[in-house]
């Protein structure tokens, strides 16, 4: 046969669009449908299409071809529900396209009916069914309670909304949870509806019972999902305290497109790919326990094609043989089609003319349907040399051989012959053996076989043939042929080849290694040497150097050996796991031709992402091991492993991880740390710590054992408290004396077990307030805004407590005690300020001593007044003039007035963005500043005479302001 392909003649349709499935909502009359169609074809392509595999009646008017795009007005669901394919024609044949499915999309109202309402147990699970009206496609559930749009939120752990079922559920029922519930379903046509309520009503226990985890929401137990596509596991768990949900892959690890975590009740793996098929687990889990569901992930896979069929131009009376092969999961079955209809089976042998057309081959399984279309021409021909003549030179070496070709277009197949010169060649002549198809070889070439030779072509519509002249040339010979090398890993090596030939003829050099041509540089030099450097393991094998003509070839080969580091182990298995250790076996792999001196096992675990030396047993692994135990693990943990070998060359690359495994569980082998405690309410003893990590915990069942007794006493009183994430007890006791001092210890345990008791820590009961306040309490005004407050302190008293400061309550003459102002000390010193008062205001000051249970008795009262406020107005007539480097200064004296302090004297600024200022005496009205030729910034001074020194300034722009009595 012979692949084509031509441009200026008839050709058959190639689709270029064609019709996509789609959904249209039901109920929209006046709308339209369009499926697209279009082909490439000479001539141009005429349409029809089929819907259900009958003809579309397109005389209707609801129907109408634009091109090959067919438009339906008004559809309706009964008479235009279907399976739709485009058929496009022409001369040459037809094609058929993909099915394109015309679904309408509907979601009635659910059904008025009211619903019963549920009485449930506080700490209870529950669900409420959503029971989803009848609709097409599939829906999105969402729950909202008592009103629109009040939804329940997705990140409440205690409710869960399934997108399966449609169904809410509830881990564990509170009080407030008392309310209606309606379902809401919307599909993704901006349709959507609610239903009625279901009520939820409580019956409220004195002491809410605790459960472990019960899963009552389990994906299937077998999924099956496309690949390329998304699919989503749910899992969900009654129980109380409210269980969490965490996932992992059973035979392998967790793809990562799975994202960071995989936890909460949806697992959801984008763009499927078999590798993530396997056994899926969901684990519930709280302080009360654990539950697991398991279930396979099956993936699946629509048509994909392999091999498609190619257009085809073959001769007649041939055979032809097409290939079609298409992967799928389930495996698709293949059918044939010739011009739009089945084939029981292509096989086409002693080809006519009306086998021309066009073919498809059509691949489909559950998941799809694809096509692969191709032209069959058939051809009849006269011989013709036109487009393939015998090559007019065809150099040869001398010794060599040659072949030369005759491949006229002619069809049916001529008989083919050979001539040189006069003298015809038959294949019983010696040195010149034709091939059935018309191939002429000549073998250990003389300088007697130059001349002309001839290819005659015949069939029964005529004959023609073709000339080609055949020059001898000197054959090519290797002189310096390669030689074998050994060397080191990163170590360069030179493998030399030279060669002698035609001088008439270009002679060029190739290397291949191993079989695969190397693209190496150019080189202007007629040498074939070979530079490697710096040489890689994947550089070793056998080298060919080929120097060669247009005529002819000589090789010659060499190998090369490199050594260095140890390939990775193979066949990774892990055995035998116990709490703290596991056996691991492997395979040796290849030595790189320097023995291998010993191995190294890495391995990292959820608590570190980076690989880790682990400790082994034997500490050091001999090169001819195949198995280790690793020790030094922490219990009920998860780990992966790998082996590195290595010998004098350095360490190889690691071996394939090892599947993931878990310890088992132990009991716990730390005592919690962080132990102390004190403060709350009366009567309580509060212990703290800090809750212990998950590598500590070895086991599940986690928890607390809390002992603790009174100072110098000998009965220790222990209690649980069963959940990991706790960190503190509150110990109640109404005969509990104030600040009495406790010996503490704890210890965790889990299912395995008790671990150790901590070291025994002092932690003290609640403090009681002091009991008695300050005395001798005086209270002085420092300014308008200002008061300093001092006082007799309390005595330390460490029977009901520690003193920790003081507190100071001021209210003004007129206001309640009650709505007072506090500043707390944050030490014991008997004094303090207190500022963001009124002027002119008479304060109420009282004082108490604190404690972290409270406060005390206050103190008597005292009464204080705040100064009056400064001088409001600011001084007029201000003036300046400057002398040289010296600028004086004038204003108006300013009068108090008679609710303002007295006035004390000035302050001059020198311009806004100075920072500097003068202070100058009361009865001073005119002040000389000194500009010195100091570098900035200067440190303003108040000299004698009233003489003020600033730094120097190039615009005396200046503010004058009134200070009054600072202490007032």
């Amino acid at each position: 046969s012979i692949t084509w392909k031509s441009r200026g003649h008839d050709s058959g349709p190639v689709f270029e669009e064609q019709p996509s499935s789609l959904i249209y909502p039901e109920g929209l009359t006046e709308g339209k449908v369009t499926l697209s169609c279009q082909a490439r074809a000479n001539p141009a392509a005429a349409y029809r299409w089929l819907v259900n595999g009958t003809a579309v009646p397109l005389n209707l008017d609801r129907y109408s071809l634009v091109a090959g795009t067919l438009v339906i007005s008004s559809p309706d669901p009964i008479r235009d529900t279907g399976s739709y394919q485009c058929l496009a024609i022409n001369r040459c044949g037809t094609i058929i396209s993909r099915a394109a499915n015309l679904k309408f999309g509907y979601l009635h109202d659910f059904p008025p009916d009211g619903r019963s309402p549920q009485t449930i147990t506080e700490g209870q699970g529950t669900f409420l069914a959503c029971q989803p009206p009848p609709h097409y496609p599939a829906l999105s559930y969402r729950w909202f309670l008592n009103e629109f749009p009040n939804f329940i939120r997705k990140d409440d752990g205690r409710w869960f909304v399934s997108q399966v079922t449609g169904n809410l559920y509830l881990a564990k029922a509170e009080p407030n949870d008392t309310a209606n519930y309606f379902c809401f379903t919307t599909i993704n046509m901006e349709v959507s509806t609610k239903s009625t309520f279901s009520k939820i009503c409580f019956f409220i226990p004195a002491n809410p019972r605790k459960s472990a985890p019960t899963i009552k929401v389990r994906f299937l137990a077998d999924t099956y999902a496309l690949a390329g596509h998304t699919t989503q596991l749910e899992c969900f768990a009654y129980g109380n305290p409210v269980p969490k949900v965490r996932w992992r892959k059973v035979d392998g690890l967790m793809p990562s497109k799975a994202g960071p975590t995989v936890e909460g009740p949806t697992l959801t793996l984008p763009e499927l790919s078999f590798d993530d098929e396997g056994i899926y687990e969901c684990e519930a889990y709280n302080s009360e326990g654990r539950d697991t569901y398991q279930g396979r992930i099956n993936v699946q896979a629509q048509p994909e094609w392999l091999q498609v069929m190619t257009d085809s131009e073959v001769e007649i009376s041939s055979d032809l043989q097409w290939s079609c092969v298409a992967a799928g999961k389930p495996r698709p079955s293949v059918r044939w089609l010739r011009n739009g209809q089945p084939l029981i089976h292509l096989r086409i042998i002693n080809l006519a003319l009306e086998d021309s057309g066009m073919y498809q081959c059509v691949a489909e399984n559950k998941h799809g349907t694809i096509y692969s279309t191709a032209e069959l021409r058939v051809q009849v021909q006269a011989p013709d040399f036109r487009l393939n003549p015998v090559r007019k030179l065809i150099p040869a070496a001398r010794g060599g051989q040659v072949m030369i070709d005759c491949r006229p277009r002619a069809a049916p197949k001529p008989s083919l012959f050979w001539s040189r010169g006069t003298e015809l060649l038959t294949n019983s002549s010696r040195y010149f053996p034709i091939t059935p198809d018309g191939i002429l070889w000549i073998y250990n070439i003389s300088r007697a076989d130059e001349g002309k030779y001839t290819c005659f072509a015949e069939n029964y519509l005529g004959k023609a043939n073709s000339t080609g002249h055949l020059s001898v040339r000197d054959a090519t010979k290797i002189t310096l042929a390669p030689s074998n090398a050994d060397i080191n890993q990163g170590e360069n090596v030179t493998l030399q080849c030279h060669a002698s030939h035609d001088a008439a003829m270009d002679l060029t050099f190739t290397w291949s290694l191993n079989g695969v041509l190397l693209d190496l540089e150019n080189s202007k030099e007629n040498t074939g040497d070979l530079l490697i450097v710096r040489a890689q393991l994947s550089q070793a094998g056998t080298y060919v150097c080929t120097a060669q003509t247009v005529v002819d070839s000589a090789a010659a080969s060499a190998k090369l050996v490199v050594r260095g580091p140890p390939g990775p182990p193979g066949g990774l298995l892990v055995k035998n796991v116990a709490e703290t250790s596991v056996e691991l076996r492997w395979s040796r792999g290849y030595d790189n031709h320097s023995p291998i001196g010993k191995y190294v096992i890495m391995g990292r675990s959820p608590l570190s992402s980076e690989w880790r030396k682990m400790r082994t047993d034997p500490v050091n692994i001999e090169g001819n091991a195949e198995s280790a135990r690793v020790t030094g693990l922490i219990p009920w943990t998860d780990y992966e492993f790998q082996v590195i070998a290595s010998n004098i060359l350095g360490s190889g690359e690691p071996s394939m991880p090892s599947h993931i495994v878990r310890t088992l569980q132990a009991a716990p082998t730390v005592a919690p740390s962080g132990l102390g405690g004190g403060g709350g309410d009366r009567d309580e003893l509060i212990v703290t710590w800090t809750p212990m990590a998950r590598e500590y915990q070895n086991g599940d069942g986690f928890g607390y054992i809390l002992g603790f007794r009174k100072k110098d006493t000998s009965s220790w009183t222990e209690v649980r408290v069963p959940r990991v994430e706790s960190s503190r007890h509150v110990y109640y006791n109404s005969s509990l004396a104030a600040y009495t001092p406790f010996e503490v210890k704890i210890k965790a345990y889990n299912r395995k077990g008790e671990g150790p008791f901590s070291q025994v820590a002092v932690v003290h009961s609640a403090e009681e307030e002091p009991t008695v306040g300050p005395s001798s309490i005086n209270a002085t005004a420092l300014s308008a805004f200002e008061i300093q407050v001092s006082w007799e302190p309390v005595q330390q008293l460490s029977t009901n407590g520690i003193l920790r400061g003081y507190e100071i309550r001021y209210w003004r003459q007129h206001e309640r005690e009650a709505a007072a102002d506090r500043v707390r000390t944050a030490g014991l010193e008997p004094t303090a300020r207190v500022s963001g008062l009124r002027p002119s205001t008479r304060y109420h000051v009282a004082v108490l001593a604190y404690n972290s249970a409270g406060t005390g008795p206050p103190s008597p009262r005292t009464a204080v007044t705040t100064r009056k406020p400064p001088p409001n107005r600011p001084p007029g007539s201000v003036s300046w003039k400057a002398h040289g480097s010296r600028v004086t200064v004038r204003w108006d004296q300013v009068t108090a007035m008679h609710n303002e302090s007295a006035i004390l004297g000035y302050k001059v600024s020198p311009g806004s963005k100075y920072d500097l200022s003068a202070a100058c005496p009361v009865m001073q009205m005119v002040v000389k500043i000194s500009c010195d030729t100091l570098s900035p910034p200067c440190t303003s001074s108040v000299t004698s005479a009233g003489v003020c020194s600033v730094q120097p300034i190039t615009e005396p722009a200046f503010l004058i302001s009134l200070f009054g009595l600072i202490q007032s």
